[in-house]
């Protein structure tokens, strides 16, 4: 009896092993992870009616979608921060868009906030955030790098590491976009961005 259990049993452990390995529990914490390494092209209107696709940017060195929020106190912190960045790489070849995919925040909020915060950058309307679930977006602000002719995902995360400016070490964002502008590997492509989640449908 001990024996024919004993048969049986091995090769269900053997099997339960080989399940675990390839499909191991998630951990406490919350993971970042995206599966998404390339976007497909896409259209969406902008605050003024204007179609707005990323093959539109193609002769760009780069492309960066934000995703931005009305009233999310972390992505609202980075207001002056984005219009800076703005400011900084848009006669450098480098296209910035913002995205507002929340359900609750509509286009005339948007396009209020907008001018009142003085984006210059395109601000886009996700109205059914299916551009937010093909990018597996979850947070405001959260940035993309894109090649702006694979449209591969090059960098994704933060814009920096800290919602409080004057304690900002590391400007992931700009290191990226600067080694880009550069000609060079990026040397952090992947970090944890942070915020408020995206209002979804």
């Amino acid at each position: 009896m001990f024996k024919k259990m004993l048969f049986i049993s091995v090769p269900i452990i053997t099997i339960m092993i080989l399940v675990l390995i390839a499909y191991p529990g998630s951990s406490s914490g919350e993971s970042n992870f995206v599966s998404t390494t390339k976007i497909e092209n896409f259209t969406l209107v902008d605050l003024y009616g204007n179609n707005q696709s990323l093959k539109d940017y193609n002769d760009e060195k780069a492309i960066v979608v934000i995703f931005i929020a009305t009233r999310c106190p972390v992505s609202n912190a980075y207001n002056t921060r984005m219009v800076e960045l703005y400011n900084k790489y848009h006669d450098k070849n480098i296209a910035i868009l913002g995205i507002n995919s929340n359900k609750t925040e509509d286009i005339d909020e948007c396009k209020t906030h907008s001018e009142e915060h003085g984006f210059k950058f395109p601000v886009l309307k996700d109205e059914k955030n299916v551009i937010a679930d093909m990018f597996e977006a979850s947070y405001t602000p959260e940035a993309y790098v894109l090649n702006s002719k694979t449209l591969e995902i090059l960098y994704h995360g933060r814009i920096d590491d800290s919602r409080e400016e004057s304690n900002v070490e590391v400007a992931d964002l700009s290191n990226a976009l600067d080694e880009i502008i550069g000609g060079e590997k990026i040397s952090v492509a992947k970090t944890k961005a942070f915020g408020c989640t995206i209002k979804r449908i």
